[in-house]
Parts: structure tokens; sequence; C-alpha cells
């Protein structure tokens, strides 16, 4: 149920040139998306993919690459796959849902609808809500400290409710509940654990009648139906071993559904139209921004993840298990998604980011990295360097001198440091990429180039810090 900011968050962003950044694109050419994964297959970057693109208005259209499974037969829109943490904007869905129905508060203690026994951690007088839960800001851990797994291929299946208010009561909170973003496969699976005991119905029950129903998505579920259980890929790790299916029977709001490229379709289709009945207004509050999220520009729903990059607004989830990768995005404004579900642990995130913005590029094909070693540079032949540079428009890498180090920060990333190997050339240790600075015929730096993913981007200073 991995969570992951796509890396273009860090530095890739800067890729595009102004000519790229400016130019319209055609939503998904099937060329194109043919073209990626062929390459992907080419490669060994994955096992197999359903690829589904849909704009408002239009049909779907759905490609399909690689095998299900030993048996080598072919994936299609049919194949059921684990989407693991993308269960997370179901279980943020069912909580609009019920607060839309006067059931429950975004505001509720959780301590309100848990037995009195369990002793849920507090700090500062406040205490943890859904909405905390929700929104990745409880103050709990990623996992709980407890999680002991009789078999690290199948790590949930034996993690009782009695272990989970076991760590609850025995756990302080580090920070103040609300404080900051912390992604937490604990606290959403909390959260459908806490929805489950409001409505005394089993979680996978209580999405099914909610969310699942209504939409017509009859091959998503967590228990797999007989004809599910047919057409069920395998699924594989990065190495192509095959992998077994995850069970998560206490923290199934966390990563437990199963679906398909169809039924993953409807979903799709209806939280780009917030007038589809019969629960499009519950799904637009789902996606409703709340809180801000790991980094600036990062915000965050009820589950759903939003982020401003290059004039585009997309809302997105990623989701993985122990075989499977999978992601849905939509660009509301301009009425378009992308699921992308996979059968091995091979990420394919950055295809689903591709096609809703092509900008964004596409992840370098793994391969000999050269190693790099930083040397000491006078803080003093580093000054001149300090400034804003410019790669595409309105996108700019602000240069900064601190405590003797290079720091480069692009137009609303985090600040990174640049770690000098000569006097003229730089290189990042979060990412893959590499900065050189270029003098003019007096000396003056009047420009940097960014070396990444096999491309050399350049950026004339504008100004100075």
């Amino acid at each position: 149920m991995t969570f992951r900011s796509p890396a273009f968050l860090v530095l890739a962003l800067a890729i595009a040139s102004a000519n790229t950044a400016r130019a319209q694109h055609p939503f998904a050419p099937d060329s194109l998306v043919r073209a990626i994964l062929a390459d992907r297959l080419a490669a060994k970057r994955g096992m197999g993919f359903v690829v589904a693109v849909l704009e408002r208005g239009k049909p779907p259209r759905m490609h399909s690459a690689g095998v299900a499974g030993l048996a080598g037969v072919p994936l299609d829109g049919n194949t059921v796959f684990e989407i693991g943490s993308i269960t997370k904007v179901f279980t943020g869905a069912l909580l609009a849902d019920m607060v839309a129905r006067g059931e429950v508060r975004l505001d509720d203690p959780i301590s309100k609808y848990l037995p009195p026994t369990v002793r849920v951690p507090s700090r500062n007088g406040r205490q943890i809500t859904l909405a905390d839960l929700s929104t990745q800001s409880s103050g709990l851990p990623r996992l709980p400290t407890n999680l002991r797994p009789a078999s690290v291929a199948n790590p949930y299946a034996d993690y009782s409710v009695s272990q989970l208010y076991e760590f609850l009561s025995g756990y302080t909170l580090p920070r103040d509940v609300g404080e900051k973003y912390e992604y937490s496969n604990l606290g959403v699976g909390l959260l459908g654990h806490v929805l489950s005991l409001r409505a005394e119905k089993p979680f996978g029950q209580l999405l099914k009648e909610r969310i699942l129903d209504p939409l017509g998505m009859n091959d998503t579920g967590i228990e797999l139906t007989a004809s599910m259980k047919r057409r069920m890929a395998q699924g594989f790790n990065a190495e192509g071993t095959p992998m077994l299916l995850w069970d998560l029977p206490t923290l199934a709001g966390a990563g437990a559904l199963r679906s398909t490229a169809n039924d993953m379709l409807k979903f799709l289709a209806a939280n780009l139209d917030s007038s589809s009945a019969p629960i499009g207004g519950v799904l637009t509050r789902a996606r409703t921004s709340m809180r801000n999220a790991d980094r600036p520009g990062n915000r965050i729903g009820l589950g759903w993840h939003i982020v401003d990059v290059f004039g585009s607004t997309v809302t997105w989830h990623n989701g993985g298990t122990g075989g499977f990768r999978a992601f849905i995005g939509l660009d509301e404004a301009k009425n378009r998604g992308v699921i992308v579900l996979s059968n091995s642990t091979i990420t394919p995130d950055d295809i689903g980011f591709h096609l809703l913005v092509p900008q964004i590029p596409l992840n370098r094909p793994p391969g000999p990295v050269k190693q790099r070693v930083a040397i000491s540079v006078d803080p003093y032949k580093l000054a001149p360097y300090v400034g804003v540079f410019e790669l595409a428009p309105n996108f700019q890498l602000t240069v900064t001198l601190e405590g003797g180090s290079l720091f480069a920060q692009a137009t609303g990333q985090s600040k990174l440091q640049l770690f000098p190997e000569s006097e003229t050339e730089f290189f990042l240790k979060v990412v893959d990429a590499q900065v050189t600075f270029v003098k003019d015929s007096t000396g003056k730096v009047n420009q940097l180039i960014l070396h990444q993913i096999g491309a050399n981007i350049p950026g004339a200073r504008v100004g100075t810090k």
C-alpha cells in the first residue's frame, strides 16, 4: 500500500522547455500509450499493464500489454488487480457519504465510536477526528509498531482488532493532531474500522452498499467472487517472482480492494461528473481540498491527493501491494482522467501523470548510475552562482548560498542541496540530476544547464536572490 509522491515533484518538472510547456497536446494519443507500454515490456519494467483513458462525453479508450500470469493469459479490461491504497479514496468517499446522511461529522473524535476500553491517543487537548484520519494528519505512524506478520508475503493478514486497540491504547503522539501531514496506512485503515462500527456492518459490505453498488461496480470488492477469482491476475515483484495476494481484515480501509479497469472507469466517470447520479455530490466532497500535504503545492482531500503542475490541477492516488501497482488521476478542469493497473511492483505512476500532463516526463529507465563524489569548494567561489534562472515560462530555479553550501529551489517545490563535483558542476542526491553553471565572456554567470533524464535544459539568469 506504499504511497510515493511523484518524482517530478522533487525536480523533474524542469525537464520541460518553454516550447513544450506552451504546446497543445491531444489527450493521451493511442499511439503514445501503445509505444509506452511496448517500451516498458521490452525493457522488462513490468509484467503487464492495462491503461484506460477517459474524456467526459467521449467513449473510454483502453490499452493492454503483457500477460495476466504464468499461463500467458492476456490482460484486458475485465482482468482483476489489487489496487492497494487507491482503496483510501473509496474510504474517503464512504466518509463523505456518511457525513451527507448525517450519520457522522468530519470533526467527530474517533473515540466516540470506539469501545470505551480503548484509550485513543490525544495531545494538548486535541483529539483525533475522522477528518484527521482521512487527510493523513492524525499524528499516527505509517504502521502500528505491533504489526509483526507471521508471513511478510501477506503482512496484514493476521493483524487483529485486539492488536489495533492495544496499539492505540499504548501509543503517545509525537506531535499535535493536525499539525503535519504524515502518510499513514494505519490511520486510514482505522478510519474504515470506525465507519464500520458506526454503521454496524462489515467494512466491505458497507462500501459495497454505499459506493460500489450505486456505481454498478460489480467487479470491485474485498472478497473475490468466483468470477473474479477466474479473472484475477497473478502479481509479481520487480524481479518477476510470483507474489501472494494480500489480505487486510482489520485495516481494510487502507488497501484491501480488488478491481478491474472497466469498473475503475465507472468510478472515474462519476468523479468527472459532479452531477452524476446517485453519488456525484458525495464524490465531489471527497475530492475537495482540505489541508496541505507533504510539499508546497500539494494538498489533500478525503483520501485524494491534489497537486498543481504546469497550469493543471491533478487529483490522484496510487496503490501498491506485494505484486501489484495502480494509479488513478483526473484533471477536472479538462474533464479527463487516467487509470493504470499493473501486475508488477514496478511503479507505473509516471505513465498516468505523463498522459494527464505531457510536460511531466516519463521515468528514466533503470541502468548504471554514475557514482558522483562531492568535493570542497570555497564559499566565495560559490557566491556568483546565487540567482534566479528561468527554465520554462513560469518555472524558475532559485539558487541560494546557505552555510557555505548551494541550494536550488524549483517553483513550488522544496529546497534541495547542490553538491559540487567541480567548481562549475553540481549534482543532487535525491534525484538523478545535475546542474552546470555557465559564464559569459566577461566571466559573469549568465545561465545554468539542468541535466536530467537525458535532456540538457538551459536556464537564463533573470534575477538575483
